[in-house]
């Protein structure tokens, strides 16, 4: 199993349990929502900041987690201020900036098989009463945190193999090969799913 965030450590954070956890940003992500006023989602924010600095994970290492996600911020935050106004705008980016922050502490500071075990866990009196298979579940999340970083790694191998013929700036031919590979290997995601439940 792959542990693409997970980060080793013996703070605070990684001692609590993986369900405390879990059920802790659950209930603060609900909470955000809730939340209107920009200087307690400001708060927030800074709240999560400061949870995963206690990861004692390098700010290199958080900012390469986090920067592909500053261009849909972008994209999201001129989107409501042009049909909403700024401070809605602000409220939003302040919102997801917490979300972001609470989520990447969590899986900074807990392996990904603990967080899945959890989910099983939290799956089974849907699986007693033949609502959804646990174990099923328990595997496509797995197969999906472990396909995440793949598509990343494809992204950047395609963008290298494109720049060095010369085609680094056209869309076209950074998008459709990664498209192409990451529908493959949904396909074998899907396959192994389909294999687990036969």
């Amino acid at each position: 199993m792959m542990e693409p965030l997970y980060v080793p450590g013996a703070t605070a954070l990684h001692r609590l349990p993986a369900g405390f956890k879990l059920a802790a940003l659950v209930l603060a992500g609900a909470g955000l929502f809730l939340l209107r006023d920009p200087r307690w989602l400001a708060l927030a924010c800074l709240a999560a900041a400061v949870l995963v600095w206690s990861t004692g994970v390098a700010a290199a290492a958080v900012w390469r987690q986090v920067r592909g996600l500053v261009w849909v911020l972008a994209a999201v935050g001129g989107f409501t201020a042009w049909f909403q106004g700024g401070e809605a705008a602000l409220a939003v980016l302040l919102r997801v900036g917490a979300l972001v922050g609470l989520a990447l502490a969590v899986t900074l500071a807990t392996r990904t098989s603990d967080l899945i075990a959890v989910c099983e866990k939290a799956l089974m009196p849907l699986q007693r009463v033949g609502l959804v298979d646990a174990g099923k579940v328990a595997l496509a999340l797995a197969l999906a945190l472990r396909f995440v970083p793949e598509i990343w790694r494809n992204f950047q191998e395609i963008r290298e193999a494109q720049a060095a013929r010369g085609l680094g700036a056209n869309p076209v031919a950074l998008i459709v090969p990664l498209i192409v590979l990451t529908l493959k290997r949904a396909q074998e995601v899907a396959e192994a799913i389909d294999a687990r439940s036969a």
